[in-house]
């Protein structure tokens, strides 16, 4: 669990809550099943109506790698292709073509067999670096669509607003009810404010960064294929390899002495 996500969705609806029922307000007024259901699927059907159906389906698909905390698994494929840099070191580069069907990551085992076939250093990273980009733009591409859900939600809070506003000036005799209605007409603006500022254009941040992480893992499985086609030290390898890495708090700095 994304516990960025997780905490800081509970902190901004706790904060927004509270501070309504401090300031005397109710819960029952806030909750509008009808305002909801206007900015929700008017903001999801102006978003499809603005991408591709495929694209769009996509991104409610994996709308779970907001919440899930995906583990950095840098280190680990740095030390495994180490591991392949001193096999290939020893034995000579096609020792690894039964360990490349083992590897962790397919795209891995995808760079290592290139590196077997001895397909030329630049072909094999033009044709690599196709594969990392349309991840890359995949991933653009989903965060676009939760930021279009974030731009039109607001717009169609309005329109909800408006709505209810026509229902309430076609009661106009009862004073009681004309004040309770315009108090509720404008819970679908709230909902547009919230749902694109606390969760669709969040959301979108968030599909970035985790994107960008998982760019630059592949950049490093990249790269290590090439060094190891190149025979490069393993040594030299691992040290290239982590100089790529995110940094951990206390532990980068040691990994790298100790490449070295």
């Amino acid at each position: 669990m994304d516990k960025g996500t997780v905490f800081g969705i509970v902190v901004a609806i706790g904060g927004i809550l509270g501070g309504d029922l401090i300031e005397g307000g109710s819960l029952g007024a806030i909750i509008q099943p009808t305002a909801m259901m206007i900015v929700g699927l008017g903001a999801i059907g102006a978003t499809m109506v603005g991408f591709p159906f495929d694209t769009f389906m996509r991104t409610m698909k994996n709308l779970k790698i907001i919440v899930v905390e995906v583990p950095d698994r840098s280190h680990e494929i740095i030390e495994e292709i180490t591991k392949y840099a001193t096999v290939a070191r020893k034995e000579g580069i096609l020792a690894l073509e039964p360990l490349a069907k083992n590897a962790t990551d397919p795209f891995l085992g995808k760079a290592l067999n290139m590196a077997v076939d001895g397909v030329d250093a630049a072909a094999m990273r033009e044709s690599l670096e196709a594969s990392i980009h349309h991840v890359e733009q995949d991933g653009e591409d989903e965060a676009k669509v939760l930021e279009a859900v974030g731009g039109y939600a607001p717009t169609v809070g309005i329109i909800g607003a408006v709505l209810g506003l026509i229902v309430v000036m076609g009661n106009l005799s009862d004073i009681k009810k004309v004040g309770e209605g315009i108090a509720t007409a404008f819970v679908a603006t709230i909902y547009g404010v919230g749902i694109a500022n606390l969760i669709a254009l969040p959301g979108g941040t968030k599909i970035k960064l985790k994107t960008r992480a998982k760019v630059a893992f592949y950049n490093i499985m990249l790269e290590g294929a090439l060094a190891i086609q190149q025979g490069m030290n393993p040594k030299l390898v691992r040290e290239r390899l982590l100089a790529m890495a995110p940094h951990k708090a206390g532990g980068h700095g040691k990994e790298a002495a100790a490449a070295g």
